[in-house]
């Protein structure tokens, strides 16, 4: 693994059109070679089993997809046992022979994993992503944050914000922002809540959300900043008055249910 590392160390592993195309080359010279391809998926295979301590076989002897090999990954993943260590070198095996990190198909069995609840897993396999140099970016991170919540570790999603995040809120977006906030007032963290809200208007960041301001609004009256809590109200007014999207929602579905009784 030192090696591919060292090979690819510069490259761009966005999954942009030039990187798609330039897998797709890659494919083609591989058909053109079906023993080769059918050679090394099979040495992927055999080295996730091995991995994993007598795992089911796999599809082997035919050249996989890769709809196929991020298949097999996910269902391997789901059968693992709690491990860092499996988890880690089931992944290692399973990029070895990629002439690419497989970017895309890692974010897509992440997704994956997120629909099967698989807090604990999505935390490590973004880890594990992210020790190879890989997947560096916000979006990332809102995941990682989001699955140690989760996986019931907001102690260490705040500390994965601070570290990696909070130092630059202007470029932050609301969206992420919104999640910390959320993750704080759900685990009753309320001196880290109104810190980072008011972080955000030291940034001149407007507040596009009434949802965030009563969140702030409930950890300023538990506190017993009263005061606060006025000022918060007078500022916002506007804001707080206006209709949420799950309002509107909300409206939307009263008119229609009224309509279909009418």
């Amino acid at each position: 693994m030192a090696g591919w590392c060292g090979k690819h160390a510069t490259r761009n592993f966005s999954t942009d059109d030039k990187v798609t195309n330039g897998r797709r080359g890659y494919w083609q010279k591989e058909l053109k070679k079906p023993s080769t391809a059918v050679k090394d998926n099979d040495a992927i295979i055999d080295r996730i089993q091995k991995s994993t301590r007598g795992l089911k076989k796999g599809p082997v002897g035919h050249t996989l997809s890769s709809a196929e090999k991020r298949k097999f990954l996910i269902n391997t993943l789901l059968d693992l046992e709690d491990s860092k260590e499996a988890v880690y070198s089931t992944l290692d095996a399973w990029i070895a022979f990629e002439q690419d990190f497989p970017l895309a198909s890692l974010k897509q069995a992440i997704v994956a994993l997120e629909k099967e609840e698989q807090w604990h897993r999505v935390v490590q396999v973004i880890k594990w992503m992210l020790s190879k140099g890989q997947g560096n970016t916000i979006r990332t991170y809102e995941q990682l944050v989001r699955a140690l919540e989760k996986d019931n570790r907001a102690e260490e999603a705040h500390k994965i914000w601070e570290k990696k995040i909070a130092h630059d809120l202007h470029s932050v977006p609301w969206r992420f922002c919104g999640l910390m906030l959320a993750i704080y007032y759900r685990n009753n963290m309320l001196d880290r809540l109104i810190k980072l809200f008011g972080a955000l208007e030291a940034c001149g960041r407007k507040c596009p959300s009434k949802e965030y301001i009563r969140k702030v609004e409930v950890a300023y009256e538990m506190l017993g900043l009263l005061e606060e809590k006025k000022d918060l109200l007078e500022k916002y007014k506007d804001l707080y008055n206006k209709p949420s999207n799950s309002d509107r929602k909300k409206d939307r579905r009263f008119k229609k249910a009224e309509k279909k009784a009418g």
